[in-house]
């Protein structure tokens, strides 16, 4: 017959016919450190992939801004009224000039406007005024919620 009644049981009462037989279970002690070492890495690292200049953003209540384009411009005001495109730092009168090169004059591409909130409301409003004065109609400003 194909089954037999009798057991071989070894020095530990295990019923394995004698042979050795591999643990049939994982052992997820391993996995769960590596996913451990790999979680602390992303919280460190995901802070420093922020883009652009580092500023001090004023907070608002305002909803997030859905991504339409696939890449908008960043402009950002300093404090100390530097003004950079990403992480470029534009000379005075150039900033127009370089944003109808980067957008090929196309005046539906998105631009962001980053500003410190130490600015004065002058500073962010005269590069406002320059942007839409050059014919760029989608402009926003950027904060960080609360």
């Amino acid at each position: 017959m194909g089954a037999s009644l009798t057991t071989k049981t070894g020095s530990r009462g295990r019923r394995t016919g004698g042979k050795y037989r591999p643990m049939a279970e994982i052992n997820v002690t391993p996995f769960v450190d590596v996913m451990l070492v790999l979680l602390i890495v992303f919280m460190v690292a995901a802070p420093l992939l922020t883009a652009g200049v580092a500023v001090d953003l004023p907070q608002s209540d305002a909803k997030s801004i859905s991504d339409e384009d696939n890449k908008p411009i960043e402009i950002t005001v300093t404090k100390d009224d530097k003004v950079f495109i990403g992480e470029t730092e534009v000379k005075d009168g150039n900033l127009i000039n370089l944003l109808r090169a980067m957008t090929e004059g196309n005046a539906e591409r998105r631009i962001y406007i980053r500003g410190d909130k130490a600015l004065e409301y002058g500073s962010v409003m005269k590069i406002i005024g320059a942007v839409n004065g050059a014919g760029f109609r989608k402009v926003a400003l950027i904060s960080e919620s609360k």
